[in-house]
């Protein structure tokens, strides 16, 4: 049974930080490519950053870029996502992603508030 479990999302002020975790289970996480992915309200799912499946490279949106760190722990079988620098607009469910070719698995979310 493949699982996604995201975890550590929760209520923080701007310029706050947060650490996402993504834990995977039931499929060969080492040959899946990870990415996390987040929805505001009323706006369409983003790319957040993205990790191959060595974890020897990496992408990030620009909104993201320089605050953000995506990283894994083939061990693990975990993907982490470091938010740092936190913004208003951050503000959004965020969903991991585990790819393979064509075949994808999506966790549930977790929810990311940035407020004052």
């Amino acid at each position: 049974q493949v699982q996604l479990v995201e975890s550590g999302g929760g209520l923080v002020q701007p310029g706050g930080s947060l650490t996402l975790s993504c834990a995977a289970s039931g499929f060969p996480f080492r040959d899946y490519a990870m990415t996390w992915y987040r929805q505001a309200p009323g706006k369409e799912r983003e790319l957040v950053a993205l990790i191959t499946n060595t974890g020897g490279s990496t992408t990030y949106s620009d909104s993201v870029k320089g605050r953000f760190t995506i990283s894994r722990d083939n061990a693990k079988n975990t993907v982490y996502l470091q938010m740092n620098s936190l913004k208003l607009e951050d503000t959004a469910v965020y969903y991991c992603k585990a790819q393979f070719i064509v075949r994808a698995y999506w966790g549930q979310g977790t929810q990311v508030t940035v407020s004052s």
